[in-house]
């Protein structure tokens, strides 16, 4: 039997890669368009891209980085859990609200990218994300 915290785990790296194929299938078009010539970049960062793509292109880029930072917390937290044997119940329900919320936030930054509907399920995704690492903390407290 397997902790239930595991599927919200594989549901966002899931998401994470359909995040790359989208951010793929518009960025790569749109550097042909702006006539960049991929075989001729060498030490290039983010920010090049900034100056030459359409914003709503590099939206989808910017979120595909945002979900490499943050969530790389929560896939530690959710195996911690799941590794004290508390991954399932309130822990996978708070689990799978950050998956929804990080999934909703990647929709509204890669569509019409509207900093303060981002930044307020930003703040509830973290606190999802601490309510977690509060409860494995306790866990922790309390199987010594």
């Amino acid at each position: 039997m397997h902790s239930q915290i595991l599927a919200p785990v594989v549901a966002l790296i899931a998401w994470s890669l359909v995040m790359l194929v989208w951010m793929m299938l518009t960025r790569l078009p749109a550097m042909r368009a702006a006539g960049v010539d991929l075989t001729k970049l060498t030490g290039t960062k983010a920010s090049d891209a900034d100056r030459v793509l359409p914003p709503q292109v590099q939206w989808k880029a910017h979120n595909y980085i945002h979900l490499m930072e943050q969530p790389t917390l929560f896939y530690a937290i959710c195996f911690a859990l799941a590794l004290l044997g508390q991954g399932d119940g309130i822990n996978a329900w708070i689990a799978w609200a950050y998956v929804g919320l990080r999934i909703v936030h990647s929709l509204v930054q890669a569509t019409f990218n509207k900093v303060a509907v981002r930044f307020g399920l930003f703040v509830l995704s973290t606190l999802a994300l601490m309510a977690l690492t509060l409860h494995a903390g306790i866990a922790l407290l309390y199987q010594v």
